[in-house]
């Protein structure tokens, strides 16, 4: 059961969105959320300014880096402020943390201590970045140990949720996320298996048939055939689903290189929150 929810704070528009879905979901799980702010170390002593003290032939780097490092923890005090009104107005446990790291690896690290990371697909560098998925949301979607909730840009409330279910392990911790987070929601379930052949998908369904059969969601069963990254999102598009859960990466990089990774093509083409579970 999620009854503490991590939230990255940044002041951005997708961050904006990803704290009003944890909300959302801290207010009908009964649920604690906790805002972190983190100041980004490589911002503040990465190498551009060293070079460019050094090229410019005076010392006045420890100073300047000194005075950003405060200046962007006041940013930080302000934005977590807000974050506690916006909790308080809707009701919401909440607690907040201001850190200094780098930014993927400190979100990793707070989520060891929640059950759900709610994450917006880009940050305050989106204008620099292309696609859906910023280098941040990528890095900690590879490496997170919790489940991780990447949200789009704007918010709307959950109705019709999607399970990506292939029969594999990592897809097991999505069915058991999406069946207990249904449940405690009230809503349906509808749950797409991609096989070559029907039997074969059927095969697979009958997995999830056994486990879900414990629940008492209303579940729909798909079978498509074709490529999981053409028909997950297809089947989004056409059925009006607004959540999918499925599995997150996997532990072979090479084997992502060479066949390509499902999950990675999900998340940087479909326009609505995906719950990633190992």
């Amino acid at each position: 059961m999620i009854k503490r929810i991590l939230v990255g704070v940044d002041g951005s528009e997708h961050a904006a969105a990803a704290l009003s879905h944890a909300l959302w979901l801290g207010k009908r799980l009964d649920a604690t959320v906790s805002g972190i702010h983190i100041v980004d170390i490589v911002s503040i002593e990465g190498s551009f300014f060293h070079d460019i003290s050094g090229s410019l032939g005076f010392e006045p780097y420890l100073d300047f880096t000194a005075k950003m490092r405060s200046a962007l923890q006041d940013r930080g005090r302000t934005l977590l402020e807000s974050f506690e009104r916006q909790c308080e107005t809707a009701g919401v446990r909440h607690d907040s943390k201001l850190t200094i790291g780098v930014i993927a690896s400190e979100l990793c690290d707070g989520a060891r201590e929640a059950d759900l990371l709610v994450l917006g697909h880009r940050g305050t560098n989106a204008r620099f970045t292309t696609g859906l998925l910023g280098s941040v949301a990528e890095s900690v979607t590879r490496q997170c140990s919790r489940p991780v909730l990447m949200t789009p840009v704007s918010f709307a409330e959950v109705k019709s949720p999607l399970l990506a279910w292939d029969g594999s392990e990592r897809a097991s911790g999505a069915m058991h996320e999406a069946a207990n987070l249904c449940t405690a929601l009230s809503l349906p379930l509808t749950v797409l298996t991609v096989a070559r052949e029907q039997e074969e998908g059927e095969e697979i369904v009958e997995q999830a048939r056994r486990y879900l059969s414990s629940y008492s969601i209303n579940v729909t069963y798909n079978i498509k055939a074709g490529q999981a990254g053409e028909q997950i999102p297809a089947c989004l598009k056409e059925d009006g689903h607004d959540l999918i859960f499925m599995g997150s990466h996997g532990q072979s990089r090479i084997l992502e290189w060479v066949l390509g990774s499902t999950t990675e093509f999900v998340l940087r083409n479909v326009g609505c929150p995906v719950f990633l579970s190992r």
